[in-house]
């Protein structure tokens, strides 16, 4: 499986990313600087975590008008798969390639803890690996993380089958409507998620329940 992985001024979860695709697919990914104009011919581009441009303005918003986004959103729209995480979901919704917003958390203080989600829609090319139903623990570390969406847009995605993750056993961090976790856009093939499944990939990290992800978006590519 190729990838690439697109680095923004602030971002710092690009390593962990690039580590957990090598371990996983076996491949290393392609980095794409922000000021590049084309994503490359790659079957997977992750966004990945951070500050991008220190979440001035909001968080997402300056990145999602970065040169690079102009191709990303065409590449999308053909079918590549996109996955953003944490930062990543921020731009992708700032750039409409996801429905709803991400704002401040509702406690207004930046969490870092270990939650645990269910896996509500495990018939998508990121989620295949899973049980629907199985609920996994995964690190989260985020600021503006609190999922929202107008009541059309929520009951659009919900009843599209568009939330692929939802937080569990009140370990909601940031109070996300509907507890929600990670959702698709309507063709999905675009995932964003607020928890960091990179950081769950081997026994050093303390568990191998993120690599379920990552895995079945190679069995796709395969």
């Amino acid at each position: 499986m190729k990838t690439a992985v697109i680095v923004f001024p602030g971002s710092n979860r690009d390593r962990d990313m690039f580590h957990a695709l090598e371990h996983i697919t076996g491949t290393r990914p392609l980095s794409v600087w922000h000021t590049e104009s084309t994503v490359p011919d790659v079957d997977l581009v992750i966004v990945p975590g951070g500050f991008s441009y220190g979440d001035y303005l909001r968080a997402g918003a300056i990145a999602a008008r970065s040169p690079i986004l102009k191709d990303l959103v065409a590449k999308a729209g053909s079918g590549v798969a996109v996955l953003g995480v944490c930062n990543g979901f921020q731009i992708l919704t700032e750039a409409g390639l996801l429905p709803g917003a991400l704002m401040r958390n509702a406690g207004l203080t930046f969490v870092c803890r270990e939650i645990r989600m269910e896996t509500v829609n495990n018939a998508t090319r990121f989620s295949s690996k899973f049980r629907k139903g199985q609920v996994w623990r995964c690190p989260v570390a985020h600021h503006d993380g609190n999922y929202f969406a107008d009541a059309e847009t929520l009951k659009r995605i919900e009843d599209n089958d568009q939330v692929i993750f939802r937080y569990t056993d009140g370990s909601n961090p940031n109070g996300s409507i509907n507890d929600i976790a990670g959702i698709t856009n309507a063709k999905g093939n675009v995932l964003g998620m607020m928890p960091h499944p990179e950081n769950l990939i081997e026994p050093l990290n303390g568990g191998v329940e993120g690599r379920l992800l990552f895995e079945s978006l190679l069995d796709e590519a395969a």
